[in-house]
């Protein structure tokens, strides 16, 4: 996936100033930044839900906003909202038949049995736990096998034991990976590299291990990444 110059504002509020990077087909990267820094708007270009004001947004080669492109990406957006008047079995019925799943009935009884929704399959997703929605939400972004997945802070409200078979589901699906999150401790867990952001352009990229080395060994690595924000020089 590739992000090239790219600018988007929201009325006279710019969100994005000239972000540019890329992805190689089949790599994990986490896209950091704080709060307001742009990985939200990021995330809605390369998914096709907004078009740039300037420069350009590919996945894999090809235009975001095509059925093409719809069909190879996996979506998780941050605080998802599935199908409040549908079960948990109906949002996943429904989304596998717009997205053509072979053998939907098997692929729902996996992703429910999964994502430990079994007792909930009939519930009316208004009536769910936040964690409950956010299971359901990560089935929804996974039942067409995607070979893109595109993850905003994706481990929100999930307890442990779910947050390790999700990582686990990701991971088996061998995709191309965008994970948005400012937390870095799921940024080590989920992505291989990193793409740090600030004020809607880039300020660094690379491997977790190339980020790691511009600290002390000691050193955390959220008190790096908060330098490459602030623009102060690596220790060493």
């Amino acid at each position: 996936m590739s992000v090239n110059d790219v600018t988007k504002s929201y009325g006279k509020n710019p969100a994005l100033s000239g972000l540019s990077f890329s992805i190689p087909c089949g790599e994990k990267y986490s896209l950091i930044g704080p709060n307001g820094a742009g990985k939200s708007t990021t995330l809605k270009l390369l998914v096709g839900l907004l078009v740039p004001d300037r420069g350009s947004v590919s996945i894999d080669g090809i235009d975001p906003t095509t059925k093409r492109a719809k069909k190879l990406i996996g979506y998780l957006p941050e605080d998802a909202s599935p199908y409040n008047t549908l079960s948990v079995r109906e949002n996943l019925e429904y989304i596998g038949a717009i997205r053509e799943v072979q053998n939907l009935r098997e692929r729902v009884d996996q992703l429910i049995y999964e994502m430990g929704l079994s007792e909930y399959e009939k519930s009316k997703v208004s009536k769910l736990s936040r964690g409950n929605r956010q299971k359901l939400a990560v089935a929804l972004s996974v039942i067409h096998e995607p070979d893109i997945l595109l993850l905003d802070e994706p481990l929100n409200y999930l307890d442990i034991p779910t947050q390790e078979k999700t990582i686990s589901i990701f991971d088996r699906l061998n995709a191309t990976v965008l994970v948005s999150t400012h937390i870095m401790s799921i940024a080590e867990r989920l992505t291989h590299g990193a793409i740090v952001i600030s004020r809607g352009r880039t300020i660094w990229d690379g491997t977790m291990e190339q980020l790691k080395q511009l600290g002390d060994p000691t050193e955390a690595i959220e008190k790096i990444v908060m330098r490459l924000m602030t623009g102060a020089a690596p220790t060493h």
